[in-house]
């Protein structure tokens, strides 16, 4: 279980770590040109395969870019033969609950200490906590927007507990902040409600509620011997349609004991998304990459999400998340100096590509790369384009400077500019609707209120119509 995390711990954590995380440059016994052969001949590429594609070669230093090219050329056919040219994006909203947060990750900036939100506080802070009649008020303007996903993403609020069973076991405990992490709702400003509660609330007019990771699943069964897929019956019994494959970051146990040691383990994070599975969701899985961690951690990282379709077949997308570094600790401290280069960022989409031959769906995030490089991503293996979003909190307070929110317009035009078919799809992509670039301007058609109206005001003229710039403001999911 999570225990309490003093507020100046992940502060004191990163300036802790030497620079020296003790992680060998890898190596392995295989060679570049036998991996990219085995990838184009479709065989399944081992781990060690992977690593050497990732490195363009652990026989030398740097990434080669005559050999990356040639992975990349390798990906976008393999993305080309399995899912052919279309691109796709889903209408959807940010609405994430808490910044409220005890864990110490030393790689966010997106929480504020729990403690600062306690009724008798006079800490200041920039974050915030929504009751469930707020959250509610919020999807349903996005309703009448034309959204018809809701993705929620949140701090681990002491106050938050499944249910109010949970409270009253968690109330039980002889000293409930030390041993589980728990202070009642009444020593807060402001009362979360519980995860019930919340997904309750979000779930109105058939929109579907992209929530709860496997670190909030942990969360909302600490103190308790229930098991995961207990807690995703009962938030799928109270509207909970899917769940983001988040808190994955790198699922190596030495790396997640660098940068999230408050975290669930890796065994702890496919437990959840097993749980999850066997309660009949769909999920994502993702890969936060680019800190402390090496191409091998990378590469063993896909391995665990391959096995772990092979045994559900219930991720429906791989989400690879460049780390933003410029507002974390890991950056103030000086154990990274940057995010990963854009070479990276191309090579971590091919290499999911021709690797996890059981996902059928990559995405490219304009979040994180902005809208060029995320549109060369689309050449690298990915196909799918994130969505409109509306509100980004998460990448935002990390240092991320690419907006938060794209119109449908703006999708169109970029999608098209690159030669390929813009296609609006439902969260779980069984629904998919081509887009006219022609017949514009464009809007949802697939929510429950939309009818292809653009969903925002255009802001040059005060009309109906697309936003061609950045949003300001607002929450973010690493996820869709």
């Amino acid at each position: 279980m999570n225990p309490a995390r003093d507020p100046d711990a992940t502060d004191r954590d990163a300036a802790d770590l030497d620079g020296d995380l003790g992680f060998d440059e890898p190596s392995t016994d295989q060679s570049f040109e036998n991996a990219l052969a085995k990838g184009r001949d479709g065989t399944r590429l081992s781990v060690d395969d992977a690593t050497e594609l990732l490195a363009t070669g652990t026989d030398t230093e740097g990434i080669d870019p005559v050999r990356k090219e040639r992975v990349l050329e390798l990906a976008d056919r393999r993305r080309r033969e399995e899912v052919g040219d279309e691109v796709t994006f889903v209408a959807n909203l940010n609405n994430n609950v808490t910044t409220a947060c005890n864990t110490g990750c030393l790689f966010c900036n997106f929480k504020d200490s729990a403690h600062a939100f306690e009724a008798d506080s006079d800490a200041d802070h920039a974050g915030f906590t929504k009751t469930p009649a707020e959250s509610r008020a919020i999807v349903e303007d996005a309703l009448d927007m034309g959204v018809y996903e809701v993705c929620s993403v949140s701090g681990l609020h002491p106050a938050l507990a499944l249910n109010g069973e949970h409270h009253e076991i968690l109330r039980s405990y002889d000293d409930p902040e030390s041993d589980v992490n728990y202070k009642p709702p009444s020593a807060y400003a402001t009362d979360p409600g519980t995860y019930v509660d919340q997904i309750e609330a979000m779930s109105v007019g058939e929109i579907h509620v992209h929530s709860m990771t496997p670190e909030e699943a942990y969360h909302a069964a600490r103190g308790t011997d229930w098991d995961y897929e207990t807690v995703y019956r009962e938030l799928a019994t109270a509207g909970l349609d899917s769940a983001p494959g988040t808190a994955a970051e790198i699922l190596v146990d030495e790396v997640r004991d660098v940068i999230c040691p408050g975290k669930i383990r890796t065994d702890d994070w496919v437990a959840a998304m097993e749980g999850a599975m066997a309660a009949g969701l769909d999920t994502t899985a993702t890969m936060m990459y680019g800190h402390v961690e090496t191409v091998e951690h990378r590469a063993e990282h896909l391995g665990v999400i391959r096995d772990l379709q092979d045994r559900t077949g219930g991720i429906t997308e791989f989400v690879p998340l460049s780390f933003i570094h410029q507002n974390t600790p890991l950056y103030r401290h000086g154990v990274v100096d940057s995010g990963p280069s854009r070479d990276e960022d191309e090579l971590v989409v091919a290499v999911a590509r021709l690797f996890l031959d059981n996902v059928d769906h990559v995405q490219a995030s304009w979040v994180k790369s902005g809208d060029s490089h995320g549109l060369k991503l689309l050449n690298c293996g990915a196909d799918d384009f994130m969505g409109t979003i509306l509100s980004e909190e998460i990448t935002k307070r990390a240092g991320g400077d690419y907006g938060e929110f794209r119109s449908f317009d703006d999708y169109v035009e970029m999608i098209t500019a690159i030669g390929r078919t813009p296609v609006e799809r439902s969260t779980d992509y069984r629904t998919r609707r081509r887009i006219d670039p022609d017949d514009g301007p464009h809007g949802p058609r697939l929510g429950p209120r939309a009818d292809g109206t653009p969903m925002l005001p255009d802001r040059s003229t005060g009309t109906s119509g697309a936003s061609g710039g950045e949003a300001d403001g607002g929450p973010a999911d690493a996820d869709d």
